[in-house]
């Protein structure tokens, strides 16, 4: 070997041994979001607070849906006795129900996934600061959130989960 690939390939063995080395001293962590989104305190208060906030949407647009079934069974029992002013009538009024009924579900649901979404954020926040605390209390050099595979001794979403249901 020429003398400039031997020193190549020693400095190669020597960063691989200093990474190796460092790699050893870091405290690695993991937290499942999934968990922290469902079965934390914050999470469940967010979902109580969001069912409490558009259930009464949710029944307006339960009973309306009731209403425009109704309305279409009884215009097809009634369709054969009615003139054809009275039957172009009745189409135009459940086109019209039905366009309503249509707009108000889609308010609905993007009303309901604006405030999903801005409940969701506090509650990562709050995991946010829950996991810090966690990774400074037990000296963590990284937390991960998302990853294939991880040993389970690296998870800490049970203490981040403790913290956010107030058990310090």
């Amino acid at each position: 070997m020429k003398t400039s690939t031997k020193i190549w390939w020693i400095a190669g063995l020597l960063v691989a041994a200093s990474v190796s080395a460092s790699a050893q001293d870091s405290k690695i962590g993991y937290i499942d979001t999934k968990r922290i989104t469902t079965e934390s305190g914050p999470a469940k208060a967010a979902q109580i607070k969001l069912e409490q906030e558009f259930t009464k949407r949710q029944k307006e647009l339960t009973d309306q849906q009731s209403s425009l079934k109704n309305f279409s069974e009884k215009f097809q029992r009634d369709e054969p006795t009615l003139s054809e002013a009275q039957r172009v009538t009745r189409q135009k009024e459940f086109a019209e129900l039905g366009r309503d009924f249509q707009r108000k579900q889609r308010e609905f649901q993007e009303d309901l996934n604006g405030r999903r979404n801005e409940e969701l954020q506090q509650v990562l926040d709050k995991a946010t600061k829950a996991v810090k605390q966690v990774a400074e209390a037990e000296k963590y050099d990284l937390v991960i959130q998302e990853v294939v595979y991880t040993n389970a001794k690296h998870d800490i979403t049970d203490k981040v989960l403790k913290i956010l249901n107030g058990g310090k």
